[in-house]
């Protein structure tokens, strides 16, 4: 990824302008930022030409305690990451941001997901189904199935990274 500098008047100086790609990721850490999971904090867009269509991040059901007042059930049972995800209280960023679609009316279909983490098996599942087309990630996650369900499904998979000034 490459920001274009955008041209200054004569004497000023250039800013860099991110790329698309970089914008979208940088909406999904900000997204990150509503997490209420106590171990990882995660942010998902959903885009179509170049147009935001739904936002989500990882946290508790509407209406229920959030895991920072209540801690974690994860975490209380020593469960690792990447195992079990049946047993956590949080829905992931990528299953909200699907559900928050959904709501409003917003088709999908065809859209490609920014998610700062790469998303686990049932994610993965999910975006499949809905026509997710490609998925920009920061990190990686501890899930082959995944990956393997995502390449054979045809999902094009990039792994990013942001300039270390947003980092």
């Amino acid at each position: 990824m490459s920001g274009a500098p955008d041209t200054a008047a004569e004497g000023a100086s250039p800013r860099r302008r991110p790329s698309w790609d970089e914008y979208f990721l940088q909406l999904a850490r900000q997204a990150a930022t509503r997490s209420t999971c106590l171990r990882r904090q995660v942010g998902a867009v959903l885009v179509r030409d170049k147009r935001l269509l739904a936002a989500g991040y990882n946290g508790a059901p509407r209406g229920t305690a959030h895991c920072l007042d209540i801690g974690c059930l994860r975490e209380q049972v020593a469960i690792p990451s990447g195992e079990r995800q049946e047993l956590c209280r949080a829905i992931h960023a990528e299953q909200n941001a699907i559900i928050q679609a959904a709501l409003h009316g917003v088709a999908i279909e065809g859209a490609k997901l920014y998610t700062t983490l790469h998303p686990c098996i049932l994610c993965a599942k999910m975006l499949i189904n809905c026509g997710v087309s490609e998925i920009h990630y920061l990190e990686g996650y501890p899930d082959e199935l995944s990956r393997a369900m995502l390449a054979e499904a045809g999902v094009t998979m990039c792994k990013e990274e942001l300039p270390s000034a947003d980092r």
